[in-house]
């Protein structure tokens, strides 16, 4: 089943006239290629499912998924520094001198010229949901790094890319810290059992607690001397269980069992078919769940002039 695994979540205002052609088109224009002989990366759109032919835009009900496929050499620092030495020490036997700082720094250059074609490659994929009409692009990303990546090269492809992450009236560590000492959940949801605090007085001061009961005596102790919750698991709406970041992103994202045989229970035999189907069904879930937790939040806060 298609599902995000990690989320970072953007307000997105698209242009007059966004449509999935219009996205397939413009992505069309920045394939992914593999890297060159003399390249360290690649990146480029690639086909969001790989049953897919060379359609770079799979939409279902509105939403469209995309993948932004990056090529990286491995080239080793060891290796690098290895070849290098013997070159140096070739050179300075050879020809009964030394070889200096700035003279080491050009053979460095020609040793990774000469690996390069050489070196194995890896691949990874960065998929994205395009939400136009709700007004959303989440990332299945676990830092703003690789989604801002992500964007960046959207951006590039558009043209123009009008998205800025979401404000709230409320910080997200108090309002799980809030939840940790006793306050109400919104309805639908419950505690799990993993959380990290943090001291915002000492740096560097942090617990991790997994597997234990959330309203313990203990973790209420760390939490009346000032610690506050920074990441919280938690259970949304008993179909999926995830874990809440003070920067509202959301990580190992997972459907419950029960959701899952409910929905596996409801899937076409066809692969396309299938696939078509959980891409509207989690841009469904996501249109729900993101709002949500902005409420939790105290709601969206505007943004100064």
């Amino acid at each position: 089943m298609l599902w995000f695994r990690n989320l970072i979540f953007y307000r997105f205002t698209p242009e007059p006239g966004f449509t999935p052609e219009h996205l397939e088109e413009a992505l069309s224009q920045h394939p992914f290629r593999p890297c060159g002989s003399q390249e360290l990366s690649s990146l480029g759109w690639s086909r969001p499912v790989k049953e897919m032919d060379d359609m770079l835009v799979f939409a279902s009900q509105g939403f469209m998924l995309i993948n932004l496929l990056q090529e990286e050499r491995i080239l080793p620092a060891s290796v690098v520094k290895d070849t290098l030495a013997d070159k140096v020490d070739s050179i300075e036997a050879e020809e009964s001198r030394k070889v200096y700082r700035k003279e080491k720094l050009q053979l460095k250059d020609e040793v990774v010229l000469d690996l390069l074609p050489r070196s194995f490659t890896r691949r990874k994929g960065l998929h994205a949901l395009v939400m136009p009409q709700q007004g959303w692009i989440a990332v299945d990303a676990t830092s703003h790094k690789r989604a801002e990546e992500l964007l960046n090269a959207l951006r590039e492809a558009l043209g123009s890319l009008k998205v800025e992450l979401p404000l709230t009236h409320l910080s997200a560590d108090k309002v799980m810290t809030g939840w940790l000492t006793g306050e109400a959940l919104p309805q639908g949801w419950a505690l799990s059992d993993e959380c990290e605090l943090r001291d915002p007085m000492a740096e560097g001061a942090k617990i991790s607690i997994k597997g234990q009961e959330l309203l313990s005596e203990e973790i209420q102790a760390h939490l009346e001397a000032g610690m506050l919750a920074k990441r919280l698991a938690v259970d949304w709406q008993q179909q999926v269980e995830l874990v809440l970041h003070e920067d509202l992103s959301l990580h190992r994202l997972r459907l419950t069992e029960e959701f899952r045989d409910q929905i596996d229970a409801d899937t076409p035999d066809d692969v396309m078919a299938a696939y078509d189907a959980d891409i509207a069904r989690m841009g469904l879930e996501f249109t729900r769940l993101l709002p949500e937790i902005l409420t939790a939040m105290g709601g969206e806060a505007p943004r100064g002039n």
